[in-house]
């Protein structure tokens, strides 16, 4: 098993106030604090820090977009704004009656939380303010961030479990998610903890030889948050290196058809009973210019930026060019890479090049770079970034809405995103690095021996024993 301060040299540094890194004598895992337990432990605690950190927010029920609080309080979250500006504090259905720019499973589970959101307040004060409706919204509002922050911890406990269990030797891993300052900052902006949590489990059971169940699981993130999809190519990456080629293909077939199907199945009554609705998500996302985070809305307030007109098709053609290279890089190493780090890498892709690139979108990217580079220095080199970046940005924004004066100039604002893109492609870079020289790779000398066997090392993307670390 991989221990912490013997495998990480940041570990192993920061281990000396706590006696040294742990001694050839020490069993961990006997006994109830098991790593998978501490690391839950661990996560619990960072959530729920993460909602007192919203407190100043709460305070005011996220009441309106031009008070201060919610930017300069570092607390913004959609969740409790969308409930009173896309109908669910009615008696409105969403996509039938209401449109909402999110894939169909993230409405449905809107939906329902807006109704126990309702039945809550109702037990804790049915009727604030008097009766006044506007009251009562905004009471019902804080009631369901309540929810989904519940609803968002407990996907988060799932992508700790999952990225624990990925690597069965190396169960600790779980605690680089668990302890991850982005989970800290951005559970609760919005639902993008039950896409990550999908994806995190579908990966899990593609590793454990489930391929229907890993495409039912996939099939399921992407009608939460369309990314997910993106990880088939690395998965077909994968089966393309493997030696038992055939077979290999075979369990990709299963785990695309079963992704496939169960997207249809989730999306099929809402497109049949609300096609309006339904086709909302991707009309919004297609009418949507250059926003906060990315790189092309930097472009923009530097007066450099690419024209309107033009901005999908770049944008197309970046993610185009960076898959392929990640394609060449999977085909070509000179051994076969790992399903995380490929995955990791075209998911990187894609955010870099998006249109928007939203702070909690970290979350989507964070168990599938712990998987991919486990080691604290780098991890925390990217999610540096990140958080200079989410101070950063509510400040810009305070000042784009009327809320301050401008706190943040186009410039800084520009400088930090470009902060933030160095600090993702440094991630990206040492696990390139890994790819292209294997003895550099944490993980390899931790590979299942005995548990699987060889055919099913190679489709997973399990490397061989016997490289150094």
């Amino acid at each position: 098993m991989a221990l912490p301060t013997r495998d990480d040299p940041l570990a192993a540094a920061s281990s000396e106030w706590l006696g040294g890194p742990a001694g050839a004598r020490w069993a961990p895992g006997r006994g109830w604090w098991t790593p998978v337990r501490v690391a839950l432990a661990v996560a619990c605690a960072v959530l729920a820090l993460g909602v007192v950190a919203d407190a100043p927010c709460r305070a005011v029920g996220w009441a309106d977009r031009s008070d201060p609080v919610l930017w300069t309080g570092q607390c913004y979250s959609d969740v409790p704004l969308l409930y009173r500006e896309r109908g669910l504090s009615g008696s409105d259905l969403v996509y039938r009656d209401t449109a909402l720019e999110y894939p169909v499973l993230t409405g449905a589970l809107a939906q329902v939380s807006a109704w126990v959101a309702r039945a809550a307040q109702s037990v804790v004060d049915p009727d604030p303010g008097d009766g006044d409706p506007q009251v009562l919204a905004l009471a019902e509002s804080v009631r369901f961030y309540e929810v989904t922050a519940l609803l968002m911890g407990v996907a988060a406990l799932a992508v700790v479990v999952a990225t624990a269990r990925t690597v069965r030797r190396r169960p600790w891993d779980g605690l680089l998610v668990a302890a991850a300052p982005v989970l800290l900052l951005s559970s609760t902006i919005n639902w993008d903890l039950l896409p990550a949590a999908l994806t995190a489990v579908a990966l899990l059971a593609w590793t454990r030889e489930r391929p229907t169940l890993a495409g039912v699981l996939l099939g399921l993130g992407v009608a939460a948050k369309l990314y997910p999809v993106l990880l088939l190519l690395p998965l077909l990456l994968v089966c393309l290196r493997a030696r038992a080629r055939g077979p290999a293909l075979t369990r990709w077939t299963v785990t695309a058809a079963s992704a496939a199907a169960t997207w249809a199945a989730v999306n099929l009554p809402a497109a049949l009973l609300a096609p309006d609705g339904w086709r909302h998500f991707w009309t919004f996302n297609a009418d949507r210019g250059a926003e906060f985070g990315s790189p092309w809305f930097a472009l923009d307030l530097m007066g450099a930026g690419v024209p309107a007109d033009r901005l999908d098709l770049a944008a197309a053609g970046a993610v185009l060019v960076g898959l392929l290279l990640v394609a060449a890089l999977a085909l070509l190493a000179p051994e076969p890479p790992r399903l995380a780090q490929l995955a990791f890498l075209t998911l990187a892709v894609f955010v870099l090049a998006n249109k928007v690139w939203s702070p909690q979108y970290a979350l989507w990217l964070l168990p599938l770079a712990v998987l991919a580079r486990p080691r604290w220095r780098d991890l925390l080199i990217w999610q540096a970034a990140e958080a200079a970046y989410f101070v950063t940005v509510w400040l810009f924004i305070a000042g784009q809405v009327g809320a301050t004066e401008r706190l943040v100039t186009d410039a800084g604002y520009a400088t930090v995103v470009a902060l933030r893109v160095a600090g993702l492609l440094w991630l990206v870079a040492v696990v390139v690095r890994d790819v292209l020289r294997p003895g550099h790779d944490p993980v390899r000398p931790y590979e299942d021996v005995g548990l699987e066997s060889p055919s099913v090392r190679e489709v997973t993307g399990e490397p061989a024993v016997g490289a150094r670390a």
